[in-house]
């Protein structure tokens, strides 16, 4: 994602590009499901550096994504301003998920550590962002200071197996993986 979010604001979805010829663009939302997005009515973007309220009068469905009108925006020129635009929310607003459940933006920047066979702990580097696979998400997790070396590694989300705990207190991952993966 382009623009980060300040804090207290999550990004949950972008303009992507217009639609049509009367002020429409077209919305990817990162939430899961896609309709979920509509339960939101404050959403801020960040538009020559400034965050401002989104005003849309009328959303919906179309095709895999969205499409959407922001309010005042009445022509394809107008609303071309708008694409690459990030749209946020206060992360209040997002639903308290179970104890062992986490939002991707909880992950982001959490160093992950390894068990060695020696029984030593190794800090492998800290989670750079998440791609979403067909399997099972995945982390990528890059060089920070202290870690074991300079590789970019592609750990599975997987709880349990590879995953073993998340302290985000303490802002923790521990996983099980091979520091030569």
């Amino acid at each position: 994602m382009s623009a980060l979010a300040p804090q207290g604001r999550v990004i949950i979805a972008k303009i992507t590009a217009v639609y049509g010829v009367k002020g429409w663009v077209k919305i990817h939302s990162f939430t899961d499901p896609l309709s979920n997005f509509f339960g939101y009515s404050d959403v801020y973007f960040c538009k020559s550096g400034k965050w401002q309220r989104a005003e849309f009068d009328e959303c919906r469905p179309h095709g895999k994504g969205i499409v959407g009108h922001l309010v005042g925006v009445d022509d394809r020129d107008a609303a071309a301003a708008y694409c690459g635009l990030e749209l946020a929310v206060a992360d209040d607003a997002l639903p308290v998920l179970e104890g062992d459940e986490y939002y991707w933006h909880q992950l982001i920047g959490l160093k992950v550590n390894t068990l060695l066979p020696s029984g030593d702990i190794c800090l492998l580097g800290e989670v750079d962002h998440l791609l979403e696979t067909g399997a099972n998400d995945v982390l990528v997790v890059r060089k920070c200071a202290g870690s074991i070396d300079d590789k970019e590694r592609l750990i599975p989300y997987v709880p349990g197996q590879f995953v073993k705990d998340i302290d985000l207190d303490a802002k923790i991952m521990s996983v099980d993986w091979d520091p030569e993966f």
